[in-house]
């Protein structure tokens, strides 16, 4: 059973920055991408970004592009959110995934994903 582990959560003003950080563990399988969604309360989860197994390919929605990065340690077998200039609209509980796919794949569909962390709150105040 996979077992994640995230944190970096919290309450920020617009234009500050949060990083969050997600661990799993008690997987077997390999090689996996990681992704991160988002669900503000009323809203369906949205794709917010992904990064592959080798950590060379990336992507993110247009909403965060340009402000967000997210990164990989996969000896660690964690990945990180480094999210800059934040807006209130970013305000959501942020959820960590994995998808068993090949090495060099992202992907940005809920349904390409396996399995879910519990998230974390991200709230950016006005």
């Amino acid at each position: 059973q996979v077992q994640f582990a995230e944190s970096g959560g919290g309450l920020v003003q617009a234009g500050g920055s949060l990083s969050l950080s997600c661990s799993i563990s008690g997987h077997t399988f390999r090689p996996y991408a990681m992704g991160w969604f988002r669900q503000a309360p009323g809203k369906e989860r949205e794709f917010v970004a992904a990064i592959s197994r080798t950590t060379y390919y990336t992507a993110f929605a247009d909403s965060v592009k340009g402000r967000f990065t997210i990164s990989r340690d996969t000896a660690k077998n964690t990945v990180f959110l480094q999210m800059d200039n934040l807006k209130p609209e970013d305000t959501a509980v942020y959820v960590c995934a994995v998808a068993q796919v090949a090495w060099t794949e992202v992907r940005t569909s809920r349904s390409d994903y396996d399995y879910w962390g519990q998230g974390t709150q991200v709230t950016v105040s006005s």
